[in-house]
């Protein structure tokens, strides 16, 4: 039976440390698209070795892959899940104006799930109050209350999520207040989902070497040279993983570089996991994820990522 939706981008998620970037790379030069990274740390400038920002990966046979949303903000400014929304908008228009397939790599859960499932994200006030009222109202209420005063709710299935409800409820309240909410208007958006991960033991392996390679060239002096510039130990360390572990490494914290390696590495596979129970959370919530073989060669992966790229925007 043919797919009943036309496809118009392709969305490459999967865990840290398994070849995601050579696959998406693999996808955009075979499908004349271009890359919208999904990676949280890699929007910032500057953070190169330690959030895996390989430029020279974006390239097929010399041929170069156009990436978007990649050092597009300097430290110490924050970059919200509210900013990428609005900046993917933003390149996903841009690049299917010029006739490309947009391709979204990454695996930061969140960046991935406001698209897909288009999170309701504005630049609120604080209304604490008003918030602490909707958080100790039954969720039945709430939805009964946000439907009366937007029967035309496209996504019905938003009011089985108190949080989703509560944050539309504040958007009206703001509105109402006279508060500008306006923001870049969502382009249709209808994914072709892959998945890509590596059975435990390999990607143990892949987060081993890689953290190695990564020591080994010159990740500790990145993150003294970023402090160096003028960047606070405490905003690096905000950054997570292997920011916040360096940095606490510069500062004595951590007593030997061994000590670094093992709590760090401890701390990527923590991640490598939580990143794995997001992608469940968002299939049991009805995101369609189609996974590719869990085969250590790349190479496999990005044939079988084609075939079925093929295939699917055949139907």
């Amino acid at each position: 039976m043919a797919e009943t939706k036309k496809y118009n981008c392709i969305i490459l998620l999967g865990p840290t440390a398994v070849g995601k970037t050579a696959i998406g790379v693999a996808l955009a030069h075979h499908f004349n698209g271009e890359i919208i990274s999904a990676d949280s740390r890699q929007t910032y400038c500057k953070l190169d070795i330690g959030s895996g920002k390989d430029l020279a990966e974006y390239q097929v046979n010399g041929i170069p892959v156009p990436y978007h949303l990649i050092d597009i903000i300097s430290l110490p400014a924050e970059y919200t899940v509210y900013n990428y929304q609005q900046d993917f908008y933003k390149a996903f228009k841009d690049i299917q104006a010029r006739g490309k397939l947009p391709v979204v790599v990454g695996g930061t859960g969140m960046y991935l799930d406001a698209i897909v499932r288009d999170y309701q994200l504005v630049n609120l006030p604080e209304n604490k109050e008003l918030h602490e009222q909707l958080e100790a109202t039954p969720l039945k209420v709430l939805a009964a209350r946000l439907l009366e005063l937007q029967p035309d709710l496209h996504v019905k299935a938003d009011l089985q999520e108190k949080d989703r409800v509560i944050k539309a409820l504040e958007i009206i309240e703001a509105k109402k207040a006279g508060y500008d909410t306006t923001s870049v208007d969502r382009p249709q958006i209808n994914p072709l989902i892959i998945g890509t991960t590596l059975p435990r033991p390999l990607m143990w392996e892949n987060i081993s070497i890689r953290l190695r390679e990564r020591l080994e060239g010159g990740m500790l002096e990145e993150v003294q040279g970023i402090h160096d510039s003028g960047i606070s130990w405490e905003r690096l360390e905000k950054l997570g993983l292997e920011y916040r572990f360096c940095s606490q490494y510069l500062q004595g914290k951590i007593e030997s570089k061994d000590m670094l390696f093992d709590q760090l590495f401890i701390a990527i596979r923590q991640f490598a996991k939580r990143q794995e129970t997001w992608f469940r959370m968002m299939e049991k919530k009805g995101v369609e994820i189609n996974w590719l073989i869990q085969d250590k060669s790349k190479e496999k992966r990005i044939n079988q990522a084609i075939e079925l790229v093929s295939q699917k925007l055949k139907s």
